[in-house]
């Protein structure tokens, strides 16, 4: 734990991925404009997100870091750089190391790469300890049908149960998975590296709300983050391809900063409740994420 006196500040970044339909650029534009820290490239269909030296021009003409990359390893990204997961991941380490970025976000692979699974973990090992940098796998959730749960991912969807050196913790897959990201925070001990940060609540669908719009103790892992000796990034991760306009899509990415910059500040603060446009829902399950 650091010293009370110690100043410490985490590091808020703002992922691609909370702009969606809108492309990379915007997402630059944004993170500039409100003040993150700096940006989490998502590696998905967006060609820009693909292209590194595009993504370097962006961070400068913005002044904004690059400061960590998404793996393409969503159902939707499937088949961006080819359909092996372990090229996918090897090139998505060199992209970050291209971009100056310290940490590489990847899910566990899906049921259907087998063979594959059973060499993740070493794979996620080597490359952390031959390129010198973090390799995070995420939490993820169990797929659930109308009378049982699928297996989506192996070795498994819940990085408690497996030894990798980090992982990222994400509210909203916590939520899909009717876990506490506060629990898991704690579980995860020395080995939490990266946050995505969101909300959700026990609906079994991947909700990516803005922080405060759903249900996990948010506020409190924050607070927690605050207080620990926790080094990584807390990463905005929102969904607002439901957005009603570009000022709704806008204000949310901005509550959300301001979210996370209230309870990750070290003692008292003042309670914050991120708004709603009047008479607005919360944004609806977006099956995207999965």
């Amino acid at each position: 734990m650091p010293d009370d006196g110690a100043v410490k500040q985490v590091s808020v970044t703002l992922s691609t991925a909370s702009v969606y339909p809108r492309k990379v650029p915007y997402a630059f534009e944004l993170a500039a404009e409100l003040g993150y820290d700096g940006v989490e490239v998502m590696v998905w269909g967006d060609k820009m997100s693909q292209d590194d030296l595009a993504l370097s021009r962006l961070s400068q003409e913005y002044g904004v870091p690059i400061r960590s990359v998404h793996a393409p390893t969503l159902i939707v990204s499937q088949q961006v750089w080819g359909a092996r997961p372990s090229s996918k991941l090897a090139k998505t380490v060199d992209m970050a190391l291209t971009l100056g970025a310290s940490t590489v976000v990847v899910h566990p692979p899906f049921a259907w790469h087998r063979k594959y699974s059973r060499q993740f973990a070493d794979q996620v090992h080597e490359l952390t300890e031959d390129m010198g940098i973090t390799i995070a796998v995420e939490n993820m959730y169990p797929w659930r049908g109308r009378k049982r749960e699928i297996t989506g991912y192996l070795p498994g969807w819940d990085p408690t149960e497996h030894d990798y050196d980090k992982v990222t913790l994400d509210v909203s897959h916590a939520a899909t998975s009717r876990q506490s990201c506060l629990t898991l925070a704690e579980q995860f001990g020395s080995r939490l590296a990266h946050v995505h940060l969101t909300d959700g609540t026990s609906s079994g669908f991947d909700e990516h709300l803005v922080p405060g719009r759903g249900t996990q103790p948010v506020r409190e892992l924050l607070e927690r983050l605050a207080r620990s000796d926790f080094a990584g990034d807390v990463v905005v991760e929102i969904g607002t391809r439901k957005a009603r306009s570009a000022q709704e899509r806008r204000d949310d990415v901005e509550q959300s900063l301001l979210f996370a910059r209230t309870y990750l500040q070290r003692g008292p603060h003042p309670d914050f409740t991120p708004h709603e446009t009047p008479g607005a829902p919360h944004h609806l399950p977006d099956d995207a994420w999965t």
